[in-house]
């Protein structure tokens, strides 16, 4: 397995993309090319995939922001294909995710969140080092 910064869209990517979205928010909508090349051509987002072979098996993402606390990242969509789990792909994905925030971009900490019905992808982000937070996280949806 090895991952990879994306630095260019294809159909290809755009399915694989969307199908893993799909399996990580039901709900969202259906991704494209041209929504996908945005992303990947913002400064701060870093947007990562876990290949075995061809074949997509994961992606995460760094969102770097700078903010008067310092200098800090989010790591976000962190999803890998329901066929391959248990094979360590997810640890390998924020291992790597971590050295790069850690060595490429300098920053001072990471934050992730994660739904608390992720049972197994909560106890790998505590196996890894993440502490839980006690803090409260708020939304507000726009209609």
């Amino acid at each position: 397995m090895k991952i990879e910064r994306l630095t260019r869209v294809s159909d290809d990517i755009v399915e694989s993309l969307g199908q893993l979205m799909v399996q990580l928010a039901p709900d969202c909508k259906p991704l494209t090319g041209e929504y996908l090349q945005e992303i990947i051509d913002l400064p701060n987002i870093f947007l990562f995939v876990a290949k075995q072979g061809d074949q997509i098996v994961g992606t995460f993402s760094l969102v770097l922001y700078k903010i008067p606390t310092g200098l800090k990242a989010s790591l976000e969509d962190v999803v890998v294909d329901v066929s391959m789990r248990g094979q360590k792909i997810g640890e390998k994905m924020i291992e790597f995710a971590l050295e790069y925030a850690n060595t490429q971009l300098e920053v001072s900490k990471l934050d992730l969140t994660s739904s608390p019905y992720r049972v197994a992808a909560n106890a790998l982000y505590r196996k890894l080092g993440f502490e839980l937070r006690d803090t409260n996280v708020y939304r507000f949806e726009f209609k």
